[in-house]
């Protein structure tokens, strides 16, 4: 009866270990290609009665995005809303490309983890845990690394030539909160009270961030 009892504990483990390596719910069939015209509100996109191999295609990855940015990096997404055909299968990619001296700056995803590996160039790269640790590394052409899913993480190019990465997620659309982006530039806008409290800033500061932040 222990033993049994043993097993079954093992069992359950395993299983709540299953469920928590995807992001994204099972698929129940083969394929459910996104139909995004569709007005059917369900978690993910309703189905489309009808698909073909370009549902499944993309060749977005293939160049480097534009750079010349405040922040000299450019995210190109290969997501659900590029590939119709990665509806309901959990997975995703990205292409970052960064000037030199390019920042990806502070941001979550909150579906997702994110796996890089880099293309060229190298890269300081790091997350912070719900503890306030900075877990950092600098990387190069060929490295690996991973940022947890939901931690606030950022990679920053402070080489002299461009370097770029692809990002792998394990849903199929992760979505990105870009933490200044979230918090000063949101509509309607976070009250001022609230971020120089925050920030333990004066007002002046904050106006000044917002109006730097404001969509051009």
């Amino acid at each position: 009866m222990a033993k049994l009892t043993a097993v079954m504990m093992i069992m359950v483990a395993l299983a709540f270990i299953c469920i928590s390596v995807s992001a994204d719910p099972d698929l129940l069939q083969d394929v459910c290609v996104a139909d995004s015209s569709s007005g059917v509100k369900v978690n993910g996109f309703a189905c489309k009665p009808t698909f073909n191999s370009s549902d499944f295609f993309f060749d977005g990855l293939a160049n480097p995005g534009l750079t010349n940015n405040t922040m000299g990096s450019k995210v190109t997404p290969a997501n659900v809303e590029k590939i119709p055909g990665l509806n309901t299968l959990g997975v995703s990619l990205s292409r970052i490309d960064y000037a030199p001296k390019g920042l990806n700056p502070p941001h979550t995803h909150p579906r997702a983890t994110e796996v890089v590996f880099v293309l060229e160039g190298e890269l300081d790269v790091g997350f912070i845990t719900t503890a306030g640790v900075l877990v950092s590394k600098s990387i190069k052409k060929g490295d690996v690394f991973v940022f947890p899913r939901g931690l606030v993480h950022f990679q920053k190019n402070n080489g002299d030539v461009s370097a770029a990465v692809i990002a792998a997620f394990n849903s199929q659309l992760p979505g990105t909160q870009s933490i200044a982006t979230t918090l000063f530039a949101s509509t309607p806008p976070v009250p001022d009270h609230v971020l120089t409290m925050t920030f333990q800033v004066g007002t002046k500061e904050i106006e000044k961030i917002k109006s730097r932040l404001a969509p051009k």
